[in-house]
């Protein structure tokens, strides 16, 4: 069997259990290498044959897989934060459904989520935004005319911008024209990793921050009304609001 894992997003604390009991028991473990913490690899069994998948392609990793299963060894395809997200997985697992190579996706926490913690905001906070737009912008790898930041930009939703750091200057001058230029806006670096840095400020002064402290990958760009000060208390705990447990 093959297990695509959801890694966390950095802390080795935050894999699920589900996610280090099957890394503790898989023969073979294929890891994302240049985004997942090495220190994962500690969980693994003794003996396990461990592949860095950062210097294999799609055929590589494929028939990395396959020589496994045709043994009866069972693999941990470790992959950073949830794998559903930006996790190149969909062909992975099609090329598996060729070769009838069973496999399962176990969940992870998302650096969204992560970034979100060490920020000790609610990303979806009532008054503010109860919507959140996980997105990138377009580099090396194209993104759908419709789903370019000025359009995404005009719901004024909590928004995620991955894989764009090296942008930060035209993200922060684009939004600034549709959410206004004094909108808060973070940007958390490999959250939850030893080495974090969070860097706060406004669509007006961000992109200065950003390069005085050195950041060029490995970041999220968080921007929204979300993380100012200013939000409506939820019904849920209000004492007047009536639900079906109160």
């Amino acid at each position: 069997m093959i297990y695509f894992i959801g890694a966390g997003p950095g802390d080795v604390e935050l894999i699920t259990i589900k996610g280090k009991k099957l890394l503790e028991n898989c023969d073979v473990v294929i890891y994302a290498g240049s985004l997942v913490n090495p220190e994962l690899l500690k969980y693994a069994k003794d003996g396990a044959k461990i592949y860095n998948s950062a210097t294999m392609n799609l055929d590589e990793i494929i028939n990395a897989m396959k020589d496994a299963f045709e043994k009866g060894a069972d693999v941990a395809r470790l992959h950073t934060g949830d794998p559903s997200i930006y996790g190149a997985i969909r062909e992975q697992m099609e090329a598996l459904d060729k070769l009838a190579i069973p496999y399962e996706v176990i969940p992870g926490v998302s650096s969204f989520s992560a970034a979100g913690a060490v920020l000790k905001r609610e990303l979806t906070v009532p008054g503010q935004s109860q919507t959140i737009i996980l997105t990138r912008v377009e580099g090396r790898t194209p993104v759908p005319e419709e789903e370019s930041l000025n359009a995404l930009a005009k719901h004024k939703a909590t928004m995620a911008i991955f894989l764009s750091i090296n942008q930060i200057e035209k993200i922060a001058g684009d939004l600034a024209k549709v959410y206004g230029s004094d909108t808060p806006i973070a940007v958390v670096y490999k959250a939850t990793w030893e080495d974090q840095k969070i860097v706060q400020g406004t669509l007006s002064d961000i992109a200065e921050k950003v390069k005085e402290a050195g950041i060029c990958k490995t970041a999220l760009i968080l921007v929204g009304n979300f993380l100012s000060d200013e939000y409506d208390f939820s019904c849920l705990y209000n004492k007047t609001f009536s639900h079906e447990y109160r």
